[in-house]
């Protein structure tokens, strides 16, 4: 039995993704990195899937987000943004895909899926696994950053924006993705 090239690096699990291919359903690829979340539409052919949409939480700055991109405010605020844009190409359902990433209840892929949903794509989900309103608009980040003397908030003074600040800022960029 040939042991596939990225199973052994560990970069599929081939079992899953059985799964979800022989579905034949559009999937909502959520990848994130340290820094950004990526989110893809993704069909499956015989001949190899066919990227339909591709975002990065990068695209919130057209909107005014001009903070860290990889935090659960921008997760949603990226779902809802392919949420728009898969509206325009008359996608309507959708399955999820994490791939390899752990399923942490409130973490930021969920959040991108709770955009997703807000924004009109109906995929399957449970409500257990969505976060708090109070960190999905970043409210948990002013209380965290009051809090803490820690420098991983220099990256917002940077921007201009102050962490307690961000709720607002928040909810200025949600009303010009649905919006415009």
């Amino acid at each position: 039995m040939a042991i596939y090239k990225r199973k052994k690096q560990g970069r599929t699990d081939y079992k899953t993704r059985l799964r979800l291919v022989s579905s034949r359903n559009i999937r909502l690829v959520i990848r994130k990195s340290l820094k950004h979340i990526t989110l893809q539409i993704i069909d499956y052919h015989e001949d190899g899937d066919k990227v339909i949409i591709t975002l990065t939480s990068r695209e919130l700055q057209k909107y005014g987000w001009n903070i860290p991109t990889g935090n659960i405010p921008s997760a949603y605020l990226t779902g809802l943004l392919l949420a728009k844009k898969a509206k325009g190409k008359k996608i309507t359902h959708a399955i999820l895909d994490i791939g390899l990433s752990k399923s942490h209840k409130g973490g930021v892929i969920y959040a991108a899926l709770k955009g997703s949903v807000d924004g009109g794509l109906i995929i399957p989900y449970s409500d257990v696994v969505f976060p708090k309103e109070d960190r999905i608009n970043g409210s948990h980040i002013g209380v965290y950053s009051k809090n803490a003397k820690s420098p991983q908030f220099k990256s917002y003074e940077k921007s201009g924006v102050k962490a307690n600040e961000l709720p607002s800022l928040f909810d200025t960029t949600k009303k010009k993705i649905m919006g415009s």
